[in-house]
């Protein structure tokens, strides 16, 4: 369903997808931020979350960025007014967040936000700005929050990765990243980057498995968890990919249907972490 949201800050327009046999309880749900030049529609088709969504009773929202507020319709992840609470489209979106979780019966312990590129970028500022709504992240070609604060810098770190150190999390929030090591359009250490970021300052453990997509592409996984703790992060690093949702449908822009299905794993990744009482 098409619906739109506004507050102080500007508003935006979203799609929503809403499981069959909403209403026997408590929903998780997923926040979807497109990359640069997709829309929300496109978004859909591409990922394939709303089949995935309807198997596991989730609800997906899916924001669409206008070209009134970025020409290629890119999420402003690179802009100051636009990285922190309360302020610019993290606000937008927080609300927009909020407003779902008011009109359907969204589990407030399983938020969550994801986004591809641009959308990868902004969620991972959202992660940051607001920890209190999202109980996890997924970063899949995007960057760290604060990686640039102008377009100028936007583009040096998407091909070099952030000249200055992206801020540690003050409050460390689960983070699953997907990135292509062949990506030049945005640098796979901007991977990297995002999840150093996400990591908070305990003790932590870590594996590292390789595998094979049903459609042939190698990937390396690793997991990194807290000793003592509820925190993990999970990083895919996958070989041979370049700039595109792992495992998406060719259908939508910006996938590569040979890779692990990122959609799956995403979701795996957020059902297993609900938000600390």
């Amino acid at each position: 369903m098409a619906r739109r949201y506004g507050n102080r800050a500007g508003s935006r327009a979203y799609d929503l997808f809403v499981p069959a046999g909403s209403g026997r309880g408590s929903r998780p749900l997923v926040v979807m931020l497109h990359g640069c030049s997709q829309t929300a529609r496109d978004f859909a088709i591409g990922t394939r979350m709303d089949r995935l969504a309807e198997e596991q009773g989730v609800i997906v929202a899916y924001p669409d960025q206008p070209r009134s507020a970025n020409l290629v319709k890119s999420w402003n992840w690179f802009r100051d007014g636009d990285q922190q609470r309360g302020r610019g489209e993290p606000c937008i979106l927080a609300g927009l967040t909020r407003r779902i979780m008011e009109d359907f019966d969204v589990d407030p312990a399983r938020v969550y936000v994801a986004g591809l590129s641009s959308g990868g970028a902004a969620a991972a500022v959202m992660g940051q700005a607001y920890p209190d709504i999202y109980a996890a992240v997924g970063i899949h070609s995007g960057l760290a929050s604060g990686a640039a604060g102008s377009m100028a810098a936007a583009f040096s770190t998407m091909r070099r990765g952030a000249l200055r150190q992206p801020a540690r999390t003050v409050h460390p929030v689960p983070t699953i990243v997907f990135h292509g090591d062949r990506d030049t359009t945005v640098a796979p250490i901007n991977g990297d980057q995002a999840i150093a970021q996400s990591r908070p300052g305990t003790e932590l453990t870590g594996s590292t498995t390789e595998g094979r997509s049903a459609g042939g592409m190698a990937f390396t996984r690793t997991v990194l968890a807290e000793t003592h703790g509820v925190w993990s992060s999970e990083q895919w690093v996958l070989h041979g990919a370049g700039h595109a949702w792992a495992g998406g449908h060719p259908s939508g822009s910006h996938t590569d249907p040979q890779g692990p299905n990122a959609s799956r794993e995403m979701l795996r990744f957020f059902m297993a972490h609900a938000m600390a009482a």
